[in-house]
C-alpha cells in the first residue's frame, strides 16, 4: 500500500494541520516486542540522511516508511521494529529534522507547527516540547516527535523562531521564547 505524499505545510491552515496530526495512524511499534534479530546496517546521519550499507537511501518513500517503524528503546538506542523482527539502527543525533515552520497567532495565542524531513507534521505543545541544548553560542534546538523520538530543528527554522521571539520579547530581562498551544518554550539552553 503506497503512502500518501507529504503535505505542503505552507498551503495548510493550522486547524488543518491539527486535524492531520490527530488523524495520523502509525504502526503500534510500542506493542511489538520480537527478539532482537541483529543490525539493520542502516544509519541516520546528523543531517537527516538515511543510509543503508553506506549508501544514501534515495527514495523518500522508503525513508518515510522506515520512519514509521522506528522506535527508541529504554536504553536510548534505536531500532526498526515489526511484529516479527527488531533491528538496530544507528542515529548520529536525532532521527528527524524539522525543516519548515508554520505559525499563527501572537504571544500566548500562538501555535507553531513543523514539517519534518519525512513529511510528518508536529505541533509544539505540552506533549511535543521544544528544548534547547548546547550553549548560548551554539544552541541545538529539538522538538519531541513521539515516544522519545526527536527532530533537530533546522538552523533556518530556528532563526525564524528566534526572530519571532525577539520581536515579541516584552522587556530586555524577560526570557526569550515562544508560546505554542498554551505552553511557553524558552529558546535558550537550560
Amino acid at each position: 500500500m503506497p503512502m500518501d505524499p507529504p503535505p505542503d505545510l505552507a498551503s495548510l491552515s493550522l486547524a488543518e494541520v491539527a486535524r492531520m496530526v490527530a488523524e495520523r495512524k502509525l504502526p503500534p511499534v510500542e506493542r511489538w516486542n520480537p527478539e532482537h534479530c541483529g543490525d539493520s546496517e542502516m544509519r541516520i546521519a546528523s543531517d537527516g540522511t538515511w543510509f543503508h550499507q553506506g549508501s544514501p537511501i534515495g527514495r523518500k518513500e522508503m525513508v518515510r516508511l522506515f520512519s514509521t517503524i522506528l522506535r527508541r528503546e529504554a536504553d536510548g538506542g534505536y531500532v526498526l521494529v515489526t511484529p516479527v523482527e527488531k533491528l538496530s539502527i544507528e542515529v548520529e543525533d536525532a532521527p528527524f529534522i524539522a525543516v519548515e515552520l508554520s505559525t499563527e497567532g501572537t504571544g500566548e495565542s500562538r501555535t507553531l507547527a513543523f514539517r519534518l524531513n519525512t513529511g510528518d507534521l508536529v505541533m509544539a505543545d505540552g506533549e511535543h516540547r521544544l528544548s534547547i541544548r548546547g550553549t548560548a553560542e551554539e544552541p541545538r534546538p529539538y522538538i519531541h516527535v513521539r515516544s522519545g523520538l526527536e527532530a533537530l530543528v533546522a538552523r533556518t527554522v530556528f532563526y525564524e523562531l528566534a526572530a519571532i521571539a525577539l520581536e515579541e520579547q516584552e522587556s530586555a530581562d524577560a526570557p526569550i521564547g515562544l508560546w505554542s498551544n498554551g505552553t511557553f518554550f524558552a529558546l535558550e539552553p537550560a
